[in-house]
């Protein structure tokens, strides 16, 4: 039977969850919530809720610990005597954060876009270690205790020993009545991802183009984690040339070169030869430039390189192309002329922060 508490505990998870998908469409463009992300939740500000909270009986209203008290007598710390005190004019602001898991945050995103499950491969190979709760033991901690089989193991005692009274039906366990829940690990299979992410650092790119880069990402590791049990981040970088960088570089770094952006599909393909074997890896490539490249020899490379090395061994490749007053755009428009049709392929052109919705809904909604 569902507690009243338990009842009023629900129905305010929903009012948060309501207002919160309500404001979803702000959170996305914003980037606000990137730096309130925790391990696995996230704090949300949400103004105008008010917290529950118990209202006293007017015969539990009066009194200030034991005695009566009385008006401006100080309860603690840092009140004034009296109750005067110097203070502003204006109403305080009151601003409620509540905390919500990750994968919470991830299935109101999913309800916004409407974006489709992802199905992921390669379970069978990749096996994990999980706990179950499958027996009875007489042993074992309190806090794991059986009460109902603990009640009927005493019962059972008591009937056989003849201190059953039905007229004073009081049982007390004794050790061996005890039994505790107990459980078995096993080996469960689990499905992992890799995230390959590859940014034009060149002069071009602002930090008003990688911002909206990184406010993307945040969305795109919130929805996947929420999909597979373990999620490897990889960063890569270029202008002329590409490496491989730590998240802080990847985000921070602005270069003055020129932009080759085969280089960074090259690396990238390296990196899924010798780390992430597709057959047990769910592979997502994520590359973001402003369009310009080199030369159209550079782009023929790039076409190659994808369908002949990365894309027989990827779930998807994104491309984002952030607009920029500096780039002319024309590599988003040679990849739609070359894989245009393919499942596999996803782009999407983001002029600003508000374009942030619906190129999460350009990449995501294939449900690959």
């Amino acid at each position: 039977m569902i507690l009243r508490i338990e009842q009023d505990h629900n129905r305010f998870k929903q009012i948060i969850r309501g207002r919160i998908k309500k404001e979803l469409k702000k959170y996305i463009s914003s980037g606000e919530l990137i730096g309130r992300r925790g391990k696995d939740y996230i704090s949300i500000p949400l103004p105008q809720i008010r917290i529950p909270q118990f209202i006293y009986g007017p015969k539990q209203t009066g009194g200030v610990g034991q005695g009566e008290g009385a008006l401006g007598t100080v309860l603690g710390a840092g009140e004034v005597e009296g109750g005067k005190q110097e203070a502003g004019n204006q109403p305080g602001e009151h601003l409620l954060e509540v905390d919500i898991s990750l994968d919470e945050l991830a299935e109101m995103l999913g309800e916004e876009l409407e974006l489709p499950a992802i199905r992921p491969k390669g379970r069978k190979n990749i096996l994990s270690n999980r706990d179950r709760y499958t027996g009875i033991s007489r042993y074992g901690p309190e806090t794991l205790r059986h009460f109902k089989r603990t009640y009927k193991e005493t019962l059972k005692r008591s009937i056989s020993t003849g201190t059953y009274r039905p007229d004073h039906p009081i049982l007390i366990p004794i050790r061996a009545d005890k039994r505790f829940r107990s459980w078995k690990s096993a080996a469960m299979p689990q499905a992992n991802a890799v995230i390959l992410y590859m940014m034009d650092v060149s002069g071009s790119m602002g930090e008003e183009q990688k911002e909206i880069v990184r406010i993307e990402s945040f969305w795109i590791d919130t929805w996947l984690r929420h999909h597979y049990k373990g999620v490897e981040i990889r960063y890569i970088i270029h202008d002329a040339e590409a490496r491989e960088v730590d998240r802080e570089t990847f985000y921070h770094t602005r270069e003055s070169g020129g932009t080759v952006i085969s280089a960074a599909y090259k690396l990238c393909s390296k990196i899924v030869d010798l780390d992430y074997p597709a057959e047990e890896w769910n592979i997502y490539c994520l590359h973001f430039s402003d369009g310009d490249n080199w030369s159209q020899g550079d782009t023929e490379e790039c076409v190659n390189i994808l369908k002949a090395q990365l894309l027989p061994r990827v779930n998807l490749f994104c491309y984002g192309q952030v607009e920029s007053p500096y780039g002319t755009g024309q590599f988003l428009v040679d990849l739609k002329e070359a894989y245009g049709d393919d499942e596999r392929v996803a782009v999407s052109k983001i002029e600003n922060k508000d374009g942030i919705y619906q190129s999460i809904k350009d990449f995501l909604g294939r449900g690959r």
